[in-house]
């Protein structure tokens, strides 16, 4: 499990809907976002990379994903930049794999 509960338990206070309605905009937003930034990638609009990164970083910092939250700091950054696109190109799949295992896990251990 890369994910945690621990941030959007302390919001939650015990109620459950509150967690199930974080999980299910998670699912439906992330992955679209993912999509969006892939494509941003493929035609190197970095403006477009630094909003989508931006967009998706506190997403998964309310599970508890450091590490991709920091990968998608990194991709904010070099789109804000104008950066090097092969390292762009290199950090985004570690990213998706991210997003796509933990959309599997959520969606198993919530029943989605």
């Amino acid at each position: 499990m890369i994910y945690s509960l621990d941030k959007i338990n302390e919001m939650a206070d015990g109620d459950n809907d509150f967690i199930v309605s974080v999980v299910t905009v998670f699912l439906e937003e992330v992955p679209q976002d993912l999509a969006a930034l892939e494509a941003a990638i493929e035609r190197q609009d970095f403006e477009q990379i630094r909003k989508m990164a931006h967009k998706i970083k506190p997403n998964v910092d309310l599970l508890g994903m450091e590490p991709t939250r920091a990968n998608a700091l990194d991709l904010e950054t070099l789109g804000k930049n104008q950066g090097s696109i092969e390292e762009i190109k290199t950090k985004f799949p570690l990213l998706k794999q991210d997003v796509e295992q933990v959309v599997v896990e959520l969606k198993t251990d919530f029943s989605i």
